[in-house]
């Protein structure tokens, strides 16, 4: 869903308005409200929405099948817009909030991309929990017209040139599950302890935001070299599906209990995503247990007839998408064409009547029915929960853990803070730049240089640069500047200009004239420099990895709003940084593989290299979970792991394939999984001279033999964060289940567990396991 400048200023000017009361239906003021079912909290929901649907027309069912459903005055029932954003914060994107009222800003927390290489679900929990409570105190000052919010973006990181990666997780499916449960449990405001469901929903059901995953399914591609998101079919394996694509989404309707789901654009195998009846039902609702209402990306069912040519007609699309199971149409074709599908015998209108149910049930979990909102369980958050410092503090921490130190030769950082400095780079002088797309007004903003001068404030800047394109490089000022200090930190990178929504990257280096400047600059330098990156997906930047006179280089993504302030705190050692990459760097080289190849797995007879740290066995920049410190770490496996599982006892073997030796999961059922279940212990000690907080990455991997074609190189099967003091030693438990994190998907997209040994991987450690079947 992307608006163009023009649209986005017309929406600004629009919203020149202060703030009115929040929209609620059912209003107890309006005697004709009392004799309605529907209005009646105390009923079940079912009930309520039964009672609604039937008191319509035809022509009101339809109005309520778009984004801005209209008010029903007749009813009582007051206009819903279904389109807002909270990808990082509450956004302006979208057509239901605005900060032109009493609240004029919300907490920008880092880009996803950053927050995800914290590896910290309980970090994710809470900021969607800040979010969530921004969201609701907008609303209830009547900024916002619904309490639906389209985040989080839970797609893949496939290809390290999408536009969009940084919105998501990065590229491996359990931290993208997780961090789709602990973001949905947060913003919809569910309990959610240290990684662990606590039951179903708080409250009996009610929200106190919608959250939606998106884009399902297999969506990764915007716009490169031609190909559009609009008209692209994927053509993905059942194997990538099951264990690539899809677990992420499984994690958010099962764990996280997503109110939301959005359908993409993208076909997947000849279907579009909306259209697609195996998908959305049979799959998110039959399979997953799904109960909450599925919307169309913005004009994605108007897609299904102009671009896929999949429909006929634009009555065809119609149906086709309701009859799939989709609820409500980002767009206007289903308003426009429904009625006309009726007429002509496409659908029914149990049909129509289906899509109702689902979403008035989410709008009364939201408390949009029950009367003024002031005197339902969130009406008492007020202005005062928005940019609060608890808010803005969790928005410091974020960017603190999540920033990654990917070279510190020689311990150039952190820096002294009696050397003069000079800061040079066009990301440097710019606080913009730092927020990341679908950005909200932020709280506070401040430029990276400018929270360096909190620790330097005699310290000079030069730009270097025009902007981060870099097309001309005023090199001759640049090592002026250079020379004349001691220490020299050099911003650089991209901006969401060049990877963004609709706009894919064709090459994975820095744009422009950025790299002499940085070689000029490290040449002329009295000590080596520090080369800070600004950039959501990767960048080749082997020339400054290789050069000592770069000493240093932190990667920072788009850290949000107190991104400049963790920044400085990391270059002069206030804050040791601890953030482990999500996504692997590949080498500029790999622009070389199509970006339409939607495989994971690697094709040795054709020179195909496979996509992500999983699958990828070719050379790489820095590898997925790479992530330096100020201080050392060593670990050991405790010795009451376990070294041999036995399957067989649970199991009899008649269930075994003989052809791989290997049990089928879906066979061992769920009851005899959790019995499976075991514990290990990691043991970890902080070997330097600095408190520190890093996350345990708990990896695993297949013996060399096997029958199962595609098992991945590794998986990532656990990850917890820890903090130790200097010379101090934890322990930290992963628990494991082998149907989930010890088993493979084979070729027919079922997953399997095969006999023999496998290997616990954390950093330089190994713990092997036996499992016999």
């Amino acid at each position: 869903m992307k608006l163009s400048s023009a649209a986005v200023l017309l929406l600004l000017l629009l919203r020149l308005a202060d703030s009115a009361p929040p929209p609620f239906s059912c209003d107890a003021s309006d005697p004709k409200t009392k004799t309605f079912g529907f209005c009646k909290a105390n009923l079940p929901i079912d009930e309520r929405v039964h009672d609604l649907i039937t008191r319509l027309t035809i022509d009101e069912k339809i109005s309520q099948l778009v984004n801005s459903a209209p008010a029903i005055p007749r009813l009582g029932i007051s206009a819903y817009e279904w389109w807002s954003e909270a990808l990082h914060g509450v956004s302006g994107y979208g057509l239901g909030v605005s900060f032109n009222g009493t609240i004029t800003g919300a907490t920008s927390f880092p880009q996803v991309i950053l927050s995800a290489s914290t590896f910290d679900s309980n970090l994710w929990y809470r900021i969607g929990q800040a979010i969530g409570k921004e969201a609701r105190a907008m609303y209830n000052q009547g900024q916002v017209k619904g309490m639906a919010f389209w985040a989080p973006n839970v797609n893949i990181f496939r290809d390290p040139r999408w536009g969009r990666g940084h919105e998501t997780p990065g590229e491996d499916p359990l931290v993208a599950g997780k961090y789709a449960v602990a973001f949905v449990r947060g913003i919809q405001g569910d309990n959610y302890n240290n990684d662990k469901v606590e039951g179903q929903e708080n409250n009996n059901g009610i929200l106190q935001a919608s959250a939606c995953c998106k884009h399902f399914t297999a969506y990764d591609l915007d716009n490169w070299k031609g190909v559009s998101r609009l008209g692209f079919d994927a053509k993905v394996t059942k194997q990538d599906l099951a264990d690539t694509y899809q677990p992420p989404f499984k994690s958010c309707i099962q764990d996280g209990r997503a109110s939301g789901i959005m359908c993409a654009y993208n076909r997947v195998n000849g279907v579009p995503n909306c259209a697609d009846y195996d998908l959305l039902t049979k799959t998110a609702r039959g399979e997953w247990g799904f109960q909450g209402y599925i919307v169309s990306d913005c004009n994605a069912v108007a897609v299904i007839h102009d671009v896929h040519k999949y429909a006929k007609l634009p009555e065809d699309a119609v149906a086709d998408v309701l009859k799939a199971g989709m609820d409500v149409d980002c767009g206007s074709y289903l308003s426009n064409y429904s009625k006309s599908a009726l007429e002509q015998k496409k659908m029914l209108e149990s049909d129509i009547d289906r899509a109702l149910h689902n979403l008035f049930s989410v709008q009364m979990r939201l408390g949009f029915f029950n009367g003024n909102p002031n005197t339902q369980p969130f009406g008492k958050i007020g202005p005062d929960q928005a940019c609060t410092q608890e808010h803005q503090q969790l928005a410091l921490e974020a960017a603190h853990n999540g920033i990654v130190l990917l070279k510190n030769s020689n311990n150039r950082l952190p820096l002294s803070k009696t050397s003069s400095l000079a800061v040079i780079g066009p990301n440097a002088n710019n606080a913009y730049v730092l927020l990341g797309n679908y950005e909200g007004r932020p709280c506070k903003s401040v430029e990276v240089f400018r929270a360096i001068q909190s620790y330097a404030p005699n310290a000079s800047y030069e730009g270097g640069c025009k902007d981060v394109n870099c097309a001309v490089a005023d090199v001759a000022s640049a090592v002026r500047t250079a020379k004349e200090a001691d220490d020299v930190v050099l911003v650089m990178g991209l901006n969401y200009s060049l990877e963004t929504e609709d706009h894919d990257r064709v090459d994975l280096v820095l744009p422009g004239q950025q790299e002499g400047l940085i070689r000029a600059v490290a040449a002329a330098s009295k000590k080596p420099v520090v080369l800070v990156l600004i950039c959501g997906g990767p960048v080749d930047v082997s020339f400054a990895k290789d050069d000592p006179k770069i000493g240093s280089i932190l990667w920072a993504g788009y850290p949000g709003e107190a991104g400049g302030i963790a920044l400085a705190d990391i270059l002069y050692g206030q804050h040791n940084p601890g953030g482990k990459l999500p996504v692997t760097w590949y080498p500029k080289d790999f622009i070389k593989v199509p970006m339409t190849d939607m495989r994971m797995r690697p094709d040795p007879s054709s020179g195909y290299p496979g996509r992500t740290y999983r699958f990828y066995n070719g050379p790489k920049v820095f590898e997925f979970g790479y992530g330096l410190s100020y201080t050392t770490f060593s670990y050991e496996f405790m010795p009451s792991t376990p070294n041999t599982i036995h399957l067989n006892q649970l199991t009899p073997t008649s269930q075994t394939t003989n052809e791989t030796n290997s049990l089928s999961v879906s066979k061992i059922g769920a009851n005899n999984c959790e019995k499976l279940k075991f514990s290990t212990h990691v043991g970890v000690k902080n070997t330097g001279n600095m408190t520190a907080r890093h996350p345990v990455l708990l990896f695993v991997r297949h013996e060399r033999t096997t029958n199962i074609t595609g098992r991945p190189l590794k998986q990532l099967v656990g990850f917890e964060s820890v903090s130790l003091n200097a010379g101090k030693s934890g322990e930290i438990e992963f628990v494991l289940n082998p149907c989930e994190h010890l088993s493979t998907a084979n070729e027919d997209g079922d997953m399997v567990i095969e006999e023999g040994y496998r290997y616990l991987v954390v950093e330089d450690k190994e713990y092997s396991i036996n499992l016999v079947l």
